[in-house]
């Protein structure tokens, strides 16, 4: 790494270390540096890291992002709102300006007595200890990761006690205006043993606006616990997004995971569960769009260390202009974890002759009794199909648009909430170039 990047998030950190929340709980001023050391020895992988070898940061390095404080999320009515919060059957919406919760802008339901949601900033001042458990001497995945420990200043905290459903679902709208600023985002999901949640992570941002989102997720699943999150991508075309969402499963719990991803300059989302009891399940769905320069990169891990485990993972890809994908998926069925049946899939549609792909399904298997199988394709569209719909009087492009259309909508149609997905529809038909032609003729 560029030792000015080091020198520059080391001396950021000191311009900001005593304005991030709970800046005086010894615990965390510890998990803090520790990490912040830790981001120091790393730095920003290279493409010499084989995690990292189709997707380079060097674009990030230039870029003099500066961590946001609290000042930034201004008070006040936003115009970006109404564009992006879903409709009513979401329930409890929490919005954070720039990086940092703004209630004047959130709309938080009535919450069952078992439920709490709430500001992670807020919970580091006012009771740092009910976080400890999941904060505290953690093991960053990455460098990206370890610089999100010592900056971390704001996100979501949501903990479900024994038994409790949230029936709404649950909706994390991160709106970023403002160039030249980083945003580390931390949430943490705490479901309990037979709790049930859903939880939409979304994040936007203005398109002419330069600003870098680095966040991290974690989920803790206890036994029969069961949840379903979805992430939006929709940042503005001038954004660095890098994303973890890191989940741990207990016995027979499940975890959903719907990551779609269409905004930013680099978007980058890792994505991991780990099977720590028998039975437990995980389903990962994706699609990502990308056009112009843009660069998508998603890898997924999912570590069967238990018997009796299912995985399924479906992640689809329309690339046009010199837009470039990475898919890295990672199955790996330990020793002893007998009963596996995990089957994974990418799929990727290029639409231009510069758009470019690199997919790498992965299977690690060291158990005998396991049914696992992967596969990948990249292409162009059917000639055979397009021939089909212009023998029956449909224009060119039209058929085209609808082509491109059913092969993204199979990963939508995969969303159970109503309201994302019809949400994720219309962004999906604006990104057509026969956009007003496709609802008369499906």
């Amino acid at each position: 790494m560029n030792i000015d990047v080091r020198n520059h998030y080391l001396t950021d950190f000191a311009r900001v270390a005593d304005l991030l929340p709970g800046a005086g709980v010894p615990w965390l001023a510890r998990s803090r540096k520790n990490a912040l050391d830790r981001f120091a020895q790393r730095g920003f992988p290279t493409r010499k890291d084989e995690d990292w070898k189709y997707t380079s940061v060097a674009a990030l390095e230039k870029m003099d992002f500066r961590a946001a404080t609290a000042d930034r999320a201004h008070a006040g009515a936003h115009p970006l709102i109404d564009q992006f919060v879903l409709a009513s059957e979401v329930g409890h919406v929490l919005v954070f300006h720039n990086g940092h919760y703004a209630p004047w802008l959130s709309a938080i339901g009535t919450l069952p007595a078992g439920a709490r949601l709430v500001s992670l900033a807020d919970t580091l001042e006012a009771a740092p200890e009910t976080v400890e458990p999941y904060l505290a001497d953690e093991e960053p995945q990455s460098a990206f990761g370890a610089l999100n420990a010592a900056f971390m200043a704001d996100g979501a905290f949501l903990h479900l006690k024994r038994g409790t459903v949230l029936e709404a679902p649950v909706h994390l709208l991160f709106i970023s205006t403002e160039s030249g600023y980083a945003h580390h985002v931390r949430n943490v999901i705490v479901a309990e043993e037979g709790t049930q949640a859903t939880v939409i992570e979304h994040y936007a941002g203005v398109d002419d606006v330069a600003y870098f989102n680095n966040v991290v997720t974690r989920i803790f699943a206890a036994d029969n616990a069961a949840i379903e999150h979805h992430k939006l991508q929709q940042e503005g075309f001038g954004a660095f997004h890098v994303a973890g969402i890191h989940a741990v499963q207990q016995r027979d719990s499940r975890f959903d995971s719907h990551s779609i991803s269409f905004g930013a300059a680099l978007a980058r989302n890792d994505i991991t569960t780990a099977f720590d009891g028998r039975g437990c399940e995980a389903t990962l769905n994706g699609l990502y769009l990308a056009g112009g320069t843009q660069h998508v990169d998603h890898h997924t891990r999912i570590d069967h260390r238990q018997p009796n485990g299912t995985s399924r993972e479906h992640y689809r890809g329309v690339l046009e202009g010199r837009a470039h994908a990475v898919f890295n998926g990672k199955v790996i069925v330990q020793p002893g974890a007998q009963k596996t049946n995990a089957f994974q899939d990418n799929h990727n549609l290029l639409l231009s002759r510069d758009a470019e792909v690199d997919t790498k399904p992965e299977l690690e298997i060291y158990a005998d009794d396991v049914k696992c199988n992967h596969g990948a394709t990249v292409g162009q569209l059917d000639e055979t199909q397009l021939f089909y719909l212009r023998s029956r009087g449909i224009d060119e492009a039209v058929a085209r648009s609808l082509l491109v259309h059913a092969f993204a909508h199979d990963v939508i149609e995969r969303i159970r909430v109503a309201s994302l997905r019809t949400r994720l529809e219309q962004i999906l038909l604006a990104r057509l170039p026969q956009k007003e032609h496709i609802g008369e003729l499906r």
